[in-house]
């Protein structure tokens, strides 16, 4: 009996060393776990002039893009925490946090590009009246930190 409770005794510390081995081992990854990705909660776009375009705050949307055909406006993107004030955007051994992303626009109606020359922006230009809207993302090693919750509307006159 003693025999029998050694034995159950050397498998259980057998079977705890395996799993904390394995445990241990896939921890062991090629990403940095001091990786720091941006937790947004929303986005403000921004006009050269400081007036607040469009604002997304935890799925609530106010504002919209409104343009004229052949109008280009530039607008800045300021992503807001979970307090609603706007996060920094750090710099990491001179690579950006993250890039915008922009898609599911009708192109003809209105284009939207990304500008990350000096900051986060996008240029918007009407091409034609009518409707359109975009999602934008913020993409950080191949995959989105943060994916607005709706699309931003886009009017052209």
């Amino acid at each position: 009996m003693f025999n029998e409770f050694k034995s159950i005794k050397k498998l259980c510390y057998t079977v705890l060393g395996v799993t904390l081995l394995l445990f241990i081992i896939s921890c062991e990854d090629d990403h940095d776990h001091d990786e720091e990705h941006t937790d947004a909660e929303g986005f403000i776009l921004e006009s050269s002039s400081g007036t607040q375009v469009y604002k997304e705050f935890k799925g609530t949307q106010t504002g919209s893009v409104t343009l004229t055909s052949g109008e280009t406006l530039e607008l800045t993107v300021h992503f807001l925490g979970d307090d609603g004030k706007e996060l920094e955007h750090d710099e990491h051994e001179g690579e950006e946090e993250g890039e915008l992303k922009v898609s599911g626009f009708n192109s003809s109606i209105a284009t939207v590009e990304v500008e990350e020359e000096h900051e986060m922006a996008l240029e918007i230009k009407g091409v034609s009246a009518g409707s359109t809207s975009f999602k934008l993302e913020l993409m950080h090693d191949g995959h989105a930190d943060y994916t607005s919750t709706n699309n931003v509307p886009i009017t052209v006159k």
